[in-house]
């Protein structure tokens, strides 16, 4: 098995490639109760592999669940703590403000990520000249060695100091247990990540959360409707013991389970194409209007990947033109809107990963998981909604008044730190 870079964006030398491809495999190594004939971690064992569809929509749709669409844009799009909570869909963006000729902040620009964090934390560990240079690109300004591991000279760390440092100033620890027994905070510390948007740093939006919801619903699932043998409904897959049915209620893990179940329906086996990332695959561009017209092509910055696979987006005008992002009008809605951030762009963005499946085969009476009926999964019940709640509520005491949310649900626990772990149907 051999993935090329994310998005082919980097010229990686073989051992350093080699590094990225042993953190798929250990990824993967991890997940071991989740391994089975319908998932290949190597696209190249497929006979015959062919290119299968697995998008969803960029925007977060929990918090339309709990508040309504335009409660859930303000929501979304109050800066960083919103990112840090809320932009869950493996895509998370940034607002860009700038002062105009009054001296009043104005949005700009929105900045979109796909990029994954694990690939920055394995090249950070063995490459730090490479970081350095591709955070520089990407940030379009000079990044000190302090900025990226605190210290002057990275190279006269270890390597797993190297890889912690860089965890805590730039990618954070995301609730995994290799850092948080070193003391490294679930979100970044440093403003490379925090004033700027370099890669995705959401817990939920890492590697192994998109290696387990493809491999989680990568079985054919069935249940039995008077005597007879059907697929299994969605609602009864995220309601295994063992799964959240909240994960019903976003765009991202419906989507891929249900690509990789309806591939194991058939007896085919599902992988990550090469190379393996998380990409922008399309963006509806033709909904924002400036004067008019559709926005100049010049307004809209692709990078880091290639045509269908991109993993950076930047909209808006740069700071020498003298028009603001809220003077281009949205028109995706049957009222035309200004648009005024980072929500209304990602709501025109379908993300998803390259994906590939084999040739049907005979699904064996025994290979088969049935399982047991389900009741509808309701997303606005107040259970859903706590995380929703507690995120406005923690915005400086106005979150209850400002989105007209209702009391949060005080038992509940409202935030999900780590790689989900569900457990799967013998």
């Amino acid at each position: 098995m051999t993935y090329d870079p994310p998005g082919r964006a980097d010229a990686l030398a073989s051992p350093l490639l080699e590094r990225w491809n042993e953190t798929i495999e250990a990824t993967h190594a991890q997940l071991s109760h989740l391994h089975t004939r319908f998932f290949a971690i190597d696209p190249f064992s497929l006979a015959s592999a062919g290119p299968a569809p697995v998008e969803w929509f960029a925007d977060p749709l929990e918090p339309v669940h709990c508040l309504g669409t335009e409660a859930a844009q303000r929501l979304c799009d109050h800066g960083l703590f919103a990112r840090r909570l809320l932009h869950d869909e493996y895509c998370e963006y940034r607002i860009v403000h700038r002062p105009d000729t009054s001296g009043r902040a104005r949005p700009k620009r929105v900045e979109v990520t796909t990029e994954l964090r694990e690939y920055w934390l394995c090249l950070a560990e063995h490459d730090p000249e490479l970081v350095r240079e591709m955070a520089s690109a990407v940030l379009g300004l000079e990044v000190s060695w302090e900025d990226l591991y605190g210290v002057t000279e990275p190279e006269s760390l270890a390597r797993e100091e190297r890889r912690r440092a860089f965890a805590r100033l730039v990618a954070g620890g995301a609730g995994s247990p290799e850092f948080a027994g070193a003391g490294v905070p679930v979100h970044p510390t440093g403003p490379l990540n925090r004033d700027h948007l370099l890669f995705m740093t959401h817990p939920i939006n890492g590697l192994d959360d998109l290696l387990f919801i493809v491999m989680f619903g990568a079985r054919p699932y069935a249940r039995v409707v008077g005597g007879v043998r059907d697929p299994a409904l969605l609602e009864q897959i995220f309601s295994m013991p063992g799964s959240s049915r909240q994960l019903f209620c976003r765009h991202a893990d419906p989507a891929a389970a249900a690509a990789a179940h309806g591939a194991a329906l058939e007896g085919r086996s599902v992988a990550f194409a090469n190379p393996l990332g998380m990409y922008i695959r399309s963006f509806t561009a033709e909904v924002f209007l400036f004067e008019g017209r559709p926005i100049p092509e010049r307004w809209i910055r692709r990078g880091r990947g290639f045509a269908g696979a991109w993993q950076r987006l930047e909209i808006g005008p740069a700071d020498d033109d003298d028009v603001f992002l809220d003077d281009i009008v949205d028109v995706a809605e049957a009222n035309a809107k200004p648009l005024v951030g980072g929500y209304q762009v990602v709501r025109q963005i379908e993300v998803g990963p390259l994906v590939v499946v084999g040739e049907p085969t005979t699904v064996g009476d025994d290979e088969f998981v049935v399982l047991p009926e389900a009741p509808p999964i309701a997303c606005g019940e107040p259970d859903f909604c706590a995380n929703v709640n507690m995120v406005a509520d923690d915005l400086a005491g106005r979150g209850r008044r400002r989105f007209g949310l209702r009391p949060p649900a005080d038992s509940v626990q409202v935030i999900r730190t780590g790689p989900r772990q569900f457990t799967v149907a013998a």
